[in-house]
């Protein structure tokens, strides 16, 4: 059991990692350390200890752990942008690579229990097959999945090592409250610019694997609690992005006519489906059905 414990939330300011820290504060101490830099301090739960900062920092990252006594970190902060990664790799790689090395190398010295790190389906590529499990081929076509990829093998290099617990969620798509960024947020926004038209980028038969945003919390406390090595999270079941604007236009603007450019950004993988055969085993299964949760954050944003 997780509850008691002293946890860490990198990154707990921002989309996944405020929904964990959440869950988290109920039954834990809760310190969050995050640099702001897409996260807001009103995601916090009133109850964290709030330490703005940024990775790199290491010496900052040590104090943090140390004073808080922590026992289990959920290492979420991170670039979390492809295209940003194209675009400024070595900041994604001093962010992703670098910021990880950072925690590990605290963690070391400190009384650290376990360090569960959010990886991503990036570390995968354009698949070899689908759906896709933990054994696939690891070929990363973006400088965000090379340095996401660099920090999974740095952890599970420590625990051969140093006896470092650690565990990996490669994360599939999410969504929900909070967001950010990525393809729902984008067609919310482009369809209250202009509610006649939505306009997609690639040929709409991009396959995604979407998880709800709560679901994908429960599955990195179930990982902290009883899991060990690497695991797919994801919905379970594969949506095409055409599947996905016509239900977004249909809930929000249905007179507008979905155009697609047929281009996509550099680095963009046109099929992620996953099988989470491995985190069923844990007892994972996604909660939150895929329009019902579309139709939540909508309404979310709505109210925002």
């Amino acid at each position: 059991m997780i509850e008691g414990r002293n946890v860490l939330v990198t990154g707990g300011a921002g989309f996944i990692g405020s929904h964990l820290a959440e869950k988290l504060s109920g039954g834990c101490t809760v310190t969050v350390l995050d640099n702001l830099s897409t996260g807001k301090k009103k995601n916090l739960p009133g109850n964290a200890t709030f330490v703005n900062g940024d990775l790199g920092d290491f010496d900052l990252v040590k104090k943090t752990i140390d004073d808080s006594g922590i026992d289990l970190i959920f290492h979420i902060g991170a670039n979390a942008s492809v295209p940003n990664s194209v675009e400024k790799p070595r900041y994604d790689f001093n962010a992703n690579a670098l910021g990880t090395f950072n925690v590990l190398t605290a963690s070391l010295d400190s009384d650290v229990a376990k360090v569960v790190y959010a990886s991503t389906a990036a570390v995968y590529g354009e698949p070899v097959y689908t759906p896709i499990d933990e054994g696939h081929p690891l070929h990363p076509i973006s400088p965000y999945g090379a340095s996401k990829l660099a920090g999974e093998r740095y952890g599970f290099a420590f625990k051969e090592t140093y006896g470092l617990t650690f565990a990996a969620i490669r994360i599939f798509n999410t969504y929900g409250t909070r967001q950010p960024r990525y393809v729902m947020y984008d067609f919310i926004q482009k369809l209250r610019a202009n509610p006649k038209l939505l306009e997609v980028l690639g040929t709409g038969e991009q396959i995604r694997d979407y998880c709800y945003v709560s679901d994908m919390a429960d599955a990195f406390m179930l990982v902290a609690e009883r899991g060990e090595g690497v695991y797919n999270a994801a919905g379970g079941s594969p949506t095409s992005i055409k599947h996905l604007a016509e239900l977004m236009v249909s809930i929000i603007s249905p007179e507008a006519k979905i155009q697609y450019g047929g281009k996509t950004w550099a680095g963009d993988v046109n099929t992620l489906y996953a099988d989470i055969t491995r985190i069923r085993d844990l007892g994972f299964e996604p909660k939150v059905g895929f329009e019902e949760g579309v139709r939540t954050m909508i309404a979310w944003f709505e109210d925002a």
